[in-house]
């Protein structure tokens, strides 16, 4: 049986009650414009080499969700993640005050990580391009993405990245999901 059938008809009632079938038709369908976006490794690794501040915009205080294990991760990883979301504002997350929005941020940030919904991504890049005009990179989340706010960005010089998780991509890229067996494509002596 072919896999996608077999995971719409048999997986996904019992994993995710409620769960869309559409994330298995096409994701040309889904993602359009996104699913065109490439990126180098080599330029992926850069801007995450380079990146020391992170604002993370829409951060659960949830642990299961991914906007929690991301940030706590990247935090974990030596980088400075200051957790955003009006909802939580003054909460203690993994270590961090939340903060309620990118303005009240004191000082600058290199990348701002978006885990918002595609149409909360024009103001969030607005007002980070407006509050950091030293910011480097606007990243979205996997599932997020936003042609006409990503081409803003890359207008005032920022590099964007859509639809892809840093996390995902630092274990990559600097070796952790090579140390446990995956295939990450990259070919390094280091371990």
């Amino acid at each position: 049986m072919e896999l996608r059938r077999f995971l719409s008809l048999s997986l996904v009632p019992r994993l995710a009650p409620g769960f869309s079938r559409a994330l298995f038709s096409s994701p040309k369908a889904q993602y359009g414009a996104a699913m065109k976006e490439h990126y180098e490794d080599s330029h992926l690794k850069t801007i995450l080499k380079r990146t020391q501040r992170i604002a993370v915009v829409g951060v659960s205080m949830n642990e299961v969700r991914p906007s929690f294990y991301v940030a706590r991760y990247l935090k974990l990883k030596g980088f400075d993640v200051v957790p955003v979301n009006p909802a939580h504002a003054g909460k203690v997350a993994f270590g961090s005050t939340v903060i309620g929005s990118l303005g009240e941020i004191d000082g600058a940030v290199d990348m701002v990580d978006v885990f918002r919904q595609r149409e909360h991504v024009p103001p969030i890049v607005d007002e980070a391009l407006e509050r950091f005009p030293t910011m480097q990179t606007i990243w979205m989340q996997i599932g997020v993405w936003h042609e006409e706010a990503a081409k803003k960005a890359r207008a005032r010089g920022v590099d964007v990245v859509m639809n892809r998780c840093p996390k995902i991509e630092y274990q990559r890229l600097l070796g952790e999901l090579r140390m446990g067996g995956f295939n990450t494509g990259v070919i390094s002596s280091k371990l």
